[in-house]
């Protein structure tokens, strides 16, 4: 069977089940475990690894299943990674389940960043991007930079007054009051612009110190354009965009760079002081595709990497849960042109469970879901995996967000009962 068919009968499924959760008071129960056109999906895998000391991760799920029993009080939850999150479609597919379990309307869509102002560089298609003209980029993966990046490890800079952002959202309920622009000039005062409808509206609260600017509203706002007034020798970089709407429930952002590791966002000098503005009571790590490839790769300093970030995490929330997604099966092109599995995808898993039991969180091993060492090749005969062995498709990421939700709800439903 293709792809496209299991997907169609994988959401009958979870159309079926939105009904039972409406009946039996929000216990969702699992989603994929309907798709059996896939032989070689270990289902049996699909599930979280606690820390035996798992006191955080136990505690965001209590809070999680107050909000939705009280419908009141917020959770943010957090997706870091490399290319699988900045394409968005995977997240989306998390965020959106999310939100069918909260059942009501959606919260503040939280961070996000206008990526496709620039040139080649593609965006989640939950919100569109449009731009006058071209912006330049810098992403964490360059050696170098020209202004320090933040949490979203990427920036967007022009050096013209006629270059604008325009961005709308593409699903209903992400309506924002308050808009803030994540970003700097480069020593000059440059406030940016804001333009809702037929209005152009000034920042409402400046803070060049921490690089915010406030726009308040006393209505919805879900397009808008942004203008930077930049003179002869001006240059705005804009760092980011964060979403808010005061409303209860759960905000689900995702923050994704194209080849980003570990130490990339580890580079990110204003990483912390801008995840202030919305601290995480959950950050799901994707990132290590991109270590793993490395020829000199080393489990050890990985961990240690990885706790260095997570450190910084815990300066801005000391009592945020983490769970760690291992690599999915990944392939290597030689110099022949030839593809070949590329063997760290164990070592990876193994990894994911030791950082789990250092931070008290969880792991989820995604390698071992999709079938372990040289399963890529078969996701990729059923549609699911692009020619690179490395990406997925639409339909892949679909597929790979709702094992992953399976697993997650599982937990959440344990603190409900």
């Amino acid at each position: 069977m293709g792809g496209r068919g299991t997907i169609t009968t994988l959401l009958l499924a979870v159309a079926l089940f939105s009904v039972a959760f409406a009946q039996n008071g929000g216990a969702v129960q699992s989603v994929a475990a309907f798709d059996s056109a896939y032989p070689f999906i270990n289902y049996g895998a699909d599930t979280l690894y606690v820390a035996r000391d798992g006191a955080a991760l136990e505690a965001f799920c209590g809070k999680m299943a107050d909000v939705v029993r009280t419908r009141r009080g917020n959770v943010h939850i957090m997706h870091i990674g490399g290319s699988h999150v900045q394409a968005g479609t995977m997240s989306n597919r998390i965020r959106r389940r999310v939100l069918d379990y909260w059942g009501g309307a959606p919260a503040s869509r939280g961070f996000i960043f206008p990526y496709s102002a620039a040139n080649a560089c593609n965006n989640p298609r939950d919100y569109s991007v449009s731009r006058s003209e071209p912006f330049s980029l810098v992403r964490n993966v360059y050696a170098e930079y020209p202004s320090p990046l933040g949490l979203c490890g990427i920036s967007v800079y022009c050096t013209n007054q006629n270059q604008s952002i325009t961005v709308k959202m593409n699903e209903a309920g992400y309506d924002s009051d308050t808009i803030i622009i994540l970003g700097r000039s480069n020593g000059f005062y440059i406030d940016p612009v804001l333009k809702e409808d037929t209005i152009y509206h000034f920042p409402d609260e400046t803070d060049t110190v921490n690089g915010r600017y406030y726009f308040h509203f006393g209505r919805p706002v879900n397009e808008f354009t942004l203008y930077f007034p930049c003179g002869v020798a001006d240059t705005f970089f804009l760092n980011g965009i964060l979403l808010k709407n005061g409303r209860p429930g759960i905000t689900f952002s995702s923050i994704g760079v194209n080849g980003a590791a570990v130490p990339s966002y580890l580079r990110c000098a204003n990483f912390g002081r801008d995840l202030s503005l919305l601290p995480p009571d959950l950050v799901i790590f994707g990132i290590g595709v991109n270590d793993a490839f490395d020829p000199k790769f080393d489990t050890a300093a990985f961990k240690a990497n990885y706790l260095r970030l997570i450190a910084r995490i815990r300066e801005v929330n000391p009592e945020c849960a983490f769970i760690f997604l291992s690599n999915n099966d990944t392939w290597k092109k030689s110099a022949r042109g030839r593809y070949r599995v590329n063997g760290t995808g164990p070592l990876v898993s193994e990894t994911m469970v030791r950082l789990a039991n250092a931070t008290g969180g969880a792991a989820w091993d995604q390698f071992s879901v999709m079938g372990g060492l040289g399963s890529m090749s078969k996701w990729q005969a059923a549609g699911l995996a692009q020619k690179d062995r490395v990406h997925f498709t639409a339909d892949g990421y679909n597929l790979i967000g709702d094992l992953f939700y399976n697993a997650f709800i599982r937990n959440i439903n344990n603190c409900r009962q």
